[in-house]
Formats: structure tokens, sequence, C-alpha cells
């Protein structure tokens, strides 16, 4: 499911205080937080986290997990036990409800400190990613890009055609 709000988008560089807290910009935060302070906090891949607003995360969450459970109940996924273990592990480490505070502040907890990798005083980038804010050590985010920046124009056409 695509989100149909406007897309969220930027690249901002900020530093994690002592206390693991990010300051978020106005621009990223505020859609994030259309319908209150509480968002969802993810694990995307090692040294990225995103953040979600609830109402969008929920809702994909829940189709997601609803579409799983019906093919548990119709006997499709008989034989699959391990993935549908594996997945259940992912879905109970993956994602975290998080408030963006005061001054766009967010709260980075335990657990997520070791996947982002980035200690207190580090620098992290901030990416509007459309429909999410993701959370890069920057080593990774350049990384990511190199690889990924030559696709630009060919994704681009492909979505918009």
């Amino acid at each position: 499911m695509v989100d149909k709000r406007e897309f969220i988008l930027g690249e901002f560089r900020r530093s994690i205080d002592d206390r693991y807290r990010i300051s978020i910009p106005a621009e990223l935060a505020e859609p994030l937080t259309s319908q209150g302070t509480e968002c969802i906090l993810a694990k995307e891949r090692a040294g990225a986290l995103s953040v979600w607003n609830a109402e969008t995360w929920g809702n994909r969450l829940d189709q997601s997990v609803g579409l799983v459970r019906s093919k548990i109940e119709a006997g499709r996924l008989e034989g699959r036990i391990e993935d549908v273990q594996h997945l259940g592990r992912l879905l109970s480490t993956r994602h975290k409800h998080v408030q963006i505070a005061g001054r766009g502040r967010l709260l980075i907890p335990e657990g997520f400190r070791e996947f982002l990798g980035v200690e207190p005083g580090g620098d992290v980038l901030l990416v509007g990613a459309a429909l999410c804010v993701e959370i890069w050590q920057p080593e990774q985010w350049f990384s990511f890009l190199e690889g990924r920046m030559p696709e630009f124009g060919k994704l681009l056409d492909d979505l918009a055609g």
C-alpha cells in the first residue's frame, strides 16, 4: 500500500546527543506526526533505521499480517512453519513505538542504537524516503547511494511511466 500523502524529501546531517536523541527537522517531522507524536521506529538494514507515521505503518503491517494469517487459516502455508516463525521473530524485533518530543527530538531506544551503530556525539544522516524518514550511519548511506544513484533516471521513468 502506498501512502497518498505528499512525499517526505530532504537530507540533513544531525548529531546524536549523549542521551541518544536526534533532532528531526520540522519538514521531516511534520508528516510523521500528523495524528500525534507517536511514530514507529523500524530496523531497515545494518546502519539504517526508519521512522514512520504510526497510522501509515499500522495500516501497512495490519494488511500484510492479515494476508499471512489468512493463508495460514486456509492451509496455504503448510510446510512453511520455519518461514512463519522467522517472520514472527523479525516482527518482534523490527519495530517499536516511539515519540517525537518537543523540538522534533527522537530518542533512539536500546536495541536500535546497536543496529544503527552510531555512538553519542556521532553524526547521522536523516533522509526523506518518500513515505518515511530514514536515519543512516553516514558511511552506510554513502555506500548505499554509490550503487543506486546511477539507477535514478530509470527508476523515475519506470515509476512515472
